[in-house]
This record gives structure tokens, sequence and C-alpha cells, in this order.
């Protein structure tokens, strides 16, 4: 017989590790895309002050 109390347990803890890696995957990629603004940002200063790139 199947125990529907423990299946929805199982189930909410499944839903809350899967939150917390969606949370964990965003913070790399704003992380990711931070790093990629201020590498261009700095290479365009370069530019902008007669540098090369």
């Amino acid at each position: 017989m199947v125990d529907h109390a423990a299946l929805k347990l199982e189930d909410a803890a499944l839903k809350k590790r899967r939150r917390g890696r969606n949370w964990a995957m965003l913070g790399v990629l704003a992380a990711i895309s931070l790093l990629f603004y201020a590498i261009a940002m700095v290479k365009m200063g370069a530019i902008l002050k007669g540098g090369t790139p």
C-alpha cells in the first residue's frame, strides 16, 4: 500500500532542494554576468583613453 503522507513529505523535500539549486544557479549566472560587464567596462575605458584593448 502506498503511504500518501510520506510521498507528500518527499515531494516537498524535493521541491525545496530544487528551489535551492535554482537560487544557486541564479547567483552563479548573475556573478558571471557582472564579471563580463566589468571586463567590458575596463576594456572600453582602455580604448577611450587611447590604449590597446
